[in-house]
């Protein structure tokens, strides 16, 4: 078997070796075992199931709801020579129909799919003709509503396990969750045993520091300035990516701005330069970072922290992934706390508010009570609060109670990407008569794309204006008018966000937003919140100990690099020495309530200067220890 695996990995992957926790993840899924796989943001997830299921016979069914990932990763393993597709919310019915053909008749090896997908009568009716070998669930956490990304669609992953044959295993990734939702994944996906196979949060090359400041930029500068190599700054908001990039730009540094506004080009452009170093900094909406593996990242500094710790530290674990030193920074002001308590009051406007919005949306696509059902909506939201008088913030919010509730779904950042697929033959293409610029529209797209009479596939109508020396405009309506003589089929990319009916219209008197979505939820947001503020605000511990016991670790030592280990208390020692040897004189005075003062100040962990000023220091501020002649006392 371990020769098979590198094989595998090496002819596919050019790989000699796995990171630490695959082999045991890909071999637990070979040996048909349901597995749950917790893996710090960059540990190599993909791998863990795109390796087994080349091994395994069958199809290998990825439910996730990254609408980017999902096509990136198609692109990387077609490029690699493996049969992959995807399919999503915002497809014709007719490509959705063909992809699910192609799977049954063994023309894929994965199936992407978005969670949404998965309760439709097409692919109910598709599914027991598959072949599935294997089930892997990405973003695991979205299935727990204890989780801070749940989302009501990943439900139905539950339902299509019992479509399945017995012996398929579940293969559930993520890389943060909390103890009660690792529970809560496992309960959710009907795990036949117990296994948990985690790689443990500690990043010792990683320093957490939180720096309070009114003066965000200037600060922001300053570190720049101060510590080299590749940047990322992420913010909550599109507009400030853009101002503070032009910032940046303005005091000499190379940077760039991107969101989930951008289209596709842009996207790649500036994800492209950054990764190949020749744009330094990007300042980003939380749009930025899943999929990609730079390992060389310095600096991770947060302007606006987000809701949660898990966020947090996905983010933050984006830096030093080559396990050389690196920052993970957060710049607070003294309204840092009130601005997350704001956030956490309009994530939940009223129900009264919801139930407007919800009678708005289907007056505003002119949808009957009783209709609508499954059909996408292209979305302005600028348009939609003008119309009605809404506040654009809340009515967001509201849109995203909305999903949670399982009436619709919002597509913020739909596919920007074009598609094309040809319907004639090769030999009627080659017989066809157009003109000039047609002719060499299609030449450039058989030689730049491949398997586009089988399939769709995504183009780049920027790449074939520039081979065919015309503009884009031109050649994008050469393909419109190729698509009305039904040469090709042709679905330009969407620019604005999508809703999507989950059930037909409901009277707005029978819409009911559960508990378990709002006030449950409202909840655990709050406490959640409550836990990033003490995170910022906290100077006493060590902020590695800090996010580790909140993923459920319980590290023995302070990381000793945070801003925190590094200050000075008032015994005069830095906070990770006084830790240490405090630590070690309380553990060694409960095995024995007293011991000799000067064997204690030789024994210590630092050295007998240090140990002694560490013992004088608690003599005068914990009335637990007292001295008597030469002999400390402890009184519990």
């Amino acid at each position: 078997m371990n020769d098979i695996l590198h094989e595998v990995l090496g002819k596919y992957w050019g790989y000699s070796s796995f990171r630490p926790l695959q082999e045991d993840i890909i071999r637990s899924v070979l040996e048909g075992k349901d597995t749950l796989g917790l893996m710090p943001t960059g540990g190599g997830k993909s791998l863990t199931f795109q390796v087994p299921a080349m091994i395994m016979d069958g199809l290998c069914i990825v439910v996730t709801p990254l609408i980017a990932l999902m096509k990136d990763q198609v692109d990387n393993l077609r490029a690699r020579g493996i049969k992959a597709t995807t399919v999503y919310s915002g497809m014709t019915a007719d490509e959705i129909n063909k992809h699910f053909d192609n799977c049954i008749y063994g023309g894929y090896k994965f199936l992407y799919i978005s969670p949404e997908r998965l309760h439709t009568e097409l692919f109910k009716k598709k599914l027991p003709l598959m072949n599935v070998c294997l089930l892997v669930v990405d973003e695991s956490h979205c299935i727990s509503q204890w989780g801070y990304d749940f989302r009501p669609s990943y439900l139905h992953i539950a339902d299509i396990r019992k479509e399945l044959p017995e012996p398929i295993p579940v293969l559930a990734l993520t890389a943060t969750a909390t103890p009660e939702v690792v529970d809560d994944i496992r309960e959710k996906l009907l795990f036949r045993k117990k296994n948990i196979l985690k790689k443990s949060f500690v990043r010792e090359n990683l320093a957490y520091i939180v720096r309070n400041t009114e003066h965000k930029m200037n600060e922001l500068v300053h570190i720049l300035e101060h510590v080299d190599g590749t940047a990322i700054i992420y913010v909550r908001n599109r507009k400030h990516t853009q101002d503070i990039a032009r910032a940046l730009q303005q005091s000499g540094f190379s940077a760039q701005f991107f969101h989930a506004g951008l289209n596709r080009d842009e996207k790649s452009e500036r994800q492209d330069a950054w990764k190949k170093g020749t744009c330094r900094i990007i300042v980003a909406t939380n749009a930025f970072g899943m999929g990609i593996d730079k390992p060389d990242v310095r600096l991770v500094i947060h302007l606006d922290m987000p809701n949660s710790l898990e966020e947090y530290f996905q983010e933050a674990g984006r830096a030093g992934r080559d396990e050389k030193k690196a920052y993970a920074i957060a710049l607070c002001s003294s309204a840092e706390t009130s601005k997350l308590k704001k956030r956490t009051t309009d994530e939940f406007p009223d129900k009264e508010f919801i139930l407007r919005v919800y009678e708005a949306l289907g007056n505003y696509f002119q949808i009957a009570v009783g209709f609508g059902a499954f059909f996408t909506h292209d979305f302005s939201l600028p348009d939609f609060c003008r119309i009605f008088r809404f506040s654009a913030v809340q009515t967001h919010n509201a849109l995203k109670l909305l999903e949670s509730a399982g009436y619709i779904e919002y597509i913020e950042d739909p596919d920007n990407s074009s598609r094309l697929l040809f319907l004639v033959n090769r030999d009627e293409l080659y017989k066809m008569e157009s003109d000039k610029l047609s002719d060499d529209i299609i030449q450039v797209i058989l030689r730049s794309y491949t398997g586009l009479f089988a399939d769709y596939a995504f183009i780049d109508e920027s790449l074939i204006a520039t081979r065919v020396h015309a503009t884009r405009e031109a050649v994008y309506n050469a393909l419109v008018m190729l698509s009305k003589s039904r040469v090709i089929s042709y679905i330009p990319r969407k620019k604005l966000p999508q809703i999507v009916f989950s059930r037909r219209r409901e009277e707005t008197s029978r819409v009911a937003i559960p508990r378990s979505v709002f006030e449950e939820r409202r909840e655990r947001t709050q406490e959640r919140v409550a836990k990033v503020i003490e995170y910022i605000t906290e100077d006493r511990y060590c902020r590695t100990r800090m996010l580790l016991r909140y993923f459920g670790e319980n590290p023995g030592n302070d990381c000793r690099i945070c801003d925190v280990c590094l200050n000075k208390n008032r015994s005069g020692l830095k906070n990770w020495e006084f830790n240490r040897v405090r630590d070690a004189l309380f553990r060694r005075l409960e095995e024995n309530a007293s011991a000799n003062i000067h064997l204690l100040a030789r024994e210590l962990p630092s050295d007998k200067e240090k140990n002694m000023q560490v013992i004088h220091f608690l003599l005068n501020h914990d009335e637990r220890i007292t001295l008597q002649d030469t002999l400390i006392t402890f009184v519990r």
